[in-house]
């Protein structure tokens, strides 16, 4: 059903899945961008901006999950001791 701009109606499901996706596309965008900025103010922008975004897209990820609208799996212990030496490792071979 279309209204009466031509778009259609979302549920509250797809309106917050689609600003979940929006926020998480801003993030990178923003992440994107402080790599590239060589201006000190302008990566200080990014860089807030980016932040804000991420704890927006957080928001809306525990609000989804507090309705039983978004429902990860958790990961399990060792999953996640993998992936904290994989991004220790990382950061060591970069650093």
């Amino acid at each position: 059903m279309n209204d009466m701009n031509g778009s259609e109606n979302l549920n509250e499901r797809e309106l917050l899945t689609d600003l979940l996706h929006t926020e998480k596309e801003l993030t990178k965008n923003y992440a994107g961008g402080c790599t590239e900025a060589s201006c000190p103010e302008l990566r200080r922008i990014l860089i807030r901006n980016m932040t804000e975004c991420s704890e927006d897209q957080f928001s809306v990820f525990e609000e989804m999950r507090r309705r039983n609208m978004y429902n990860p799996k958790d990961a399990q212990s060792q999953e996640v001791q993998t992936a904290k030496q994989a991004m220790q490792n990382l950061r060591d071979e970069t650093w």
